[in-house]
C-alpha cells in the first residue's frame, strides 16, 4: 500500500553528467558499464530521503524495435542497480524503498503499444513495484498499456506523467488539463501529473489552475531553467527554492513529488526537510504561501469567447448553398498590387473566400497569413490562409495564430506542408515538429484555454490517393482533433470521384471539391509527373496537345464544368485553384458554379 505524500528521487542524466563529467546521454548504458556509479546515485537519493527510486531506463523507448536485445539487457542491469541500492538501505535499518520502472516517450512516429509492451513485459517478469511513464507529449496507448499491466500484475502502481510547458501545452500542442481529465477516466491508471519543461514555480502555478481530480496528482519539475557554461548545461535553481515551491504544492494537493532535469540529492534532501511534520503543521497554521515567490498581481490575459460564431462558410452550408473558395498563390516579391487586383476581381465575380497557399511546393513566397490579413483589411474579403507545420515550432505557430486572431482572421487551412525542393536542401534545413493532426489539436487547445477566439479549421483531403482508406483514416483523425471540413485535391479521374463519394459517406465535416483548370499540354505533363497528388488521365492530357491558348482554355472549362456537375451533390462547395494568374478563366468557373447552384 502506497502512502502519501510519496517522495521520488531526482534526475539521473544531469546527475551522471555532474558526477562523471561525461554526457548525460550515456547514462542508460552506465547501468551495464558503470554499475557502481548508478548504484551510488541511487544511494545518494535514498540518503536524501527519497521513498521511491526510478530505474535508470528513461531513454529505452527511443532505442526502437531493432535494439530490443540491448533494451532487455539494460532493463535487467538497471533493476539490479536499483535493488542493490535498496538492499543497502534495508541493511541500515531503513524502510525498503519502492522501485518504479521508468519509461520516457517514444519517438514521434513510433507506435506506443509496439514499443512499450515488450519493455513492460520484461519489467513485469523481473518484478517492480510500479511503472512511471514520464515526459509524455500525449497519452496515446496509455489506456491499453495500463490495462495490460493490471492484467498481469494487479498490484502494480501505474503513473502517467505529462511534459507540459508554462503555457499549459504539451509538445504535441495538447492541453495538459484536458489530458489529465482523460487520464482520470482510465481505471487502470493509478496516478497522473506533470514533469519536466517547467521550473518549480511555473509547475506550482499549473497545479493551482487545475480542477479537482479523483486520482492522486504527481509533480516533478526541473530544478529551474538551464544555462550553458563551458559547453555544459547547468540548472541553477537552488535546493532551498525548489523545496519551498514543492512544499507549497503538497499543501495544495500534490500527492507525489520529486524532481526532473537538474534536481540532485541536495534538492530532494531539502524537499524532505520541508515536509517534516513539524514544518507541515506550522505551515497549516501560518500559511506556507509566504515562502513562495509567485506574483499574485501579475496581469492575466482576458478570456476569449470559447464558442465559435458562424462565418460565411457556415451560413452557406446552413442555407444549402454552395460556397466558392478560390486559391491564389502569394507573390514571390513584395510587389503586391497585382495580387490585390486579382483578389478584387475574384471577389467581384462572386467568390466567397480567398485561400492563400503557404510557400507552395516548398518554395519561398510572401507569408500567407500576413497577406491574408492585408486582403481582409483592405478588400473586406473573407480569407483562408494555409498554415503548414513546415519550418515552424509550436511557439511560432502560436504567435502567428494570435496575430491572425488580432486581425479578425479566424479561418485557417491546416496542412503538414510540402517538403523542400531537392535543390534547396543543402542551403535550407526543413523542420517538421508535428503534423496537421497535432496542429489541429494545438489550435483547438489555444481556443479552449481562452488564449484567442476560436478558429474555423479546415484540412486537406487527397481524393487521388490509390490507397484512399489510409487518407480516410487520417481525415477521421483530423476530425477527432478539431478539423471541421476539407478542401480536396483536384478531381480529374473517375477514381477521385469515387473516393470523394466515399468521403461524403464517412466524414462528418464540410467538403469542398477541388477544381484545377489545365491550361496547356505542357502544364498537364508537369502536373502529372512533378506534383504529388495529381491523377490526370492520359486522354485528358493529350487533348491539350497542339492546341492554341484559347482552345486549351475552352477544353479546360468544359472539363471543369463537367466535374463540377458530377460532384455537385457530393460537396458543400467548390475549391478553385488559379493557374498562372488566369483570372478570367477562374471568373468563368465561378459563374458556372453559381449557375449549378440555381439549377
Amino acid at each position: 500500500m502506497i502512502s502519501f505524500p510519496l517522495i521520488f528521487d531526482g534526475a539521473y542524466g544531469t546527475l551522471y553528467a555532474q558526477f562523471t563529467g561525461r554526457p548525460s546521454t550515456l547514462v542508460d548504458q552506465a547501468s551495464i558499464d558503470e554499475a557502481d556509479q548508478v548504484i551510488a546515485m541511487h544511494e545518494a537519493y535514498l540518503q536524501a530521503g527519497a521513498m521511491a527510486l526510478k530505474t535508470n531506463t528513461f531513454g529505452l523507448p527511443q532505442l526502437g524495435l531493432a535494439h530490443q536485445d540491448r533494451a532487455q539487457a539494460l532493463i535487467q542491469a538497471a533493476i539490479a542497480c536499483a535493488r542493490a541500492a535498496s538492499e543497502k538501505q534495508i541493511e541500515k535499518g531503513k524502510k525498503k524503498p519502492l522501485i518504479f520502472a521508468d519509461l520516457g516517450p517514444v519517438l514521434p512516429q513510433a507506435d506506443p503499444l509496439t514499443v512499450y509492451l515488450p519493455l513492460v513485459e520484461t519489467f513485469l517478469q523481473a518484478g517492480v513495484d510500479g511503472f512511471l511513464f514520464e515526459t509524455l507529449p500525449d497519452i496515446d496507448g496509455m489506456a491499453e498499456i495500463a490495462a495490460f499491466i493490471k492484467e498481469q500484475c494487479p498490484n502494480a502502481f501505474v503513473m502517467v506523467s505529462l511534459a507540459v510547458g508554462t503555457d499549459g501545452l504539451s509538445r504535441s500542442g495538447l492541453s495538459g488539463r484536458v489530458l489529465l481529465q482523460e487520464l482520470d477516466q482510465i481505471e487502470a491508471v493509478d496516478a497522473m501529473g506533470y514533469n519536466c519543461l517547467c521550473g518549480p514555480a511555473h509547475m506550482h502555478r499549473q497545479l493551482q489552475d487545475l480542477p479537482a481530480f479523483s486520482k492522486p496528482l504527481s509533480f516533478m519539475p526541473n530544478a529551474g531553467y538551464p544555462s550553458v557554461t563551458n559547453r555544459r548545461t547547468v540548472y541553477e535553481g537552488t535546493p532551498e527554492y525548489f523545496a519551498s515551491q514543492m512544499a507549497g504544492m503538497v499543501l495544495e494537493g500534490a500527492s507525489i513529488v520529486g524532481g526532473c532535469c537538474g534536481t540532485s540529492p541536495d534538492h530532494i534532501a531539502m524537499l524532505v526537510q520541508s515536509l517534516e511534520p513539524e514544518l507541515a503543521e506550522s505551515a497549516n497554521k501560518t500559511g506556507l504561501k509566504t515562502l513562495l515567490t509567485l506574483d499574485e498581481n501579475e496581469n492575466k490575459p482576458d478570456k476569449a469567447v470559447s464558442v465559435r460564431q458562424p462565418d460565411l462558410l457556415d451560413r452557406r452550408r446552413m442555407a444549402g448553398q454552395k460556397a466558392i473558395l478560390v486559391e491564389l498563390d502569394p507573390p514571390e516579391s513584395d510587389h503586391v498590387s497585382g495580387f490585390l487586383e486579382d483578389a478584387s476581381r475574384i471577389h467581384q465575380a462572386g467568390a466567397d473566400l480567398l485561400t492563400i497557399a503557404d510557400n507552395p511546393i516548398g518554395r519561398p513566397r510572401a507569408d500567407s497569413s500576413i497577406l491574408a490579413c492585408k486582403v481582409h483589411r483592405e478588400l473586406g474579403m473573407d480569407v483562408l490562409p494555409h498554415l503548414t507545420c513546415r519550418d515552424r515550432n509550436l511557439n511560432a505557430i502560436k504567435a502567428l495564430l494570435l496575430g491572425l486572431s488580432m486581425e479578425d482572421v479566424h479561418q485557417v487551412l491546416l496542412v503538414t506542408g510540402d517538403p523542400l525542393p531537392l535543390e534547396s536542401r543543402d542551403e535550407v534545413r526543413s523542420v517538421f515538429s508535428f503534423n496537421s493532426r497535432t496542429l489541429a489539436a494545438f489550435v483547438r487547445t489555444l481556443c479552449q484555454q481562452g488564449v484567442c477566439r476560436p478558429f474555423h479549421t479546415l484540412g486537406a483531403l487527397d481524393v487521388n490517393a490509390r490507397n484512399f482508406e489510409v487518407q480516410l483514416r487520417l481525415a477521421k483523425e483530423k476530425e477527432a482533433n478539431g478539423i471541421e471540413g476539407f478542401l480536396t485535391q483536384p478531381v480529374f479521374s473517375p477514381r477521385a470521384l469515387k473516393n470523394l463519394r466515399q468521403a461524403r459517406e464517412e466524414l462528418g465535416g464540410a467538403i469542398y471539391g477541388g477544381i484545377m483548370p489545365i491550361v496547356s499540354y505542357r502544364n498537364a505533363c508537369f502536373l502529372k509527373n512533378e506534383i504529388t497528388g495529381m491523377d490526370i488521365p492520359d486522354e485528358l492530357a493529350e487533348s491539350f496537345q497542339n492546341k492554341t491558348r484559347e482552345e486549351c482554355e475552352e477544353i479546360s472549362k468544359a472539363f471543369c464544368f463537367e466535374k463540377m456537375e458530377e460532384m455537385k451533390d457530393l460537396v458543400d462547395g467548390f475549391y478553385l485553384m488559379t493557374p498562372f494568374r488566369r483570372i478570367g478563366l477562374i471568373c468563368d468557373l465561378i459563374q458556372q458554379a453559381r449557375r449549378l447552384e440555381s439549377v
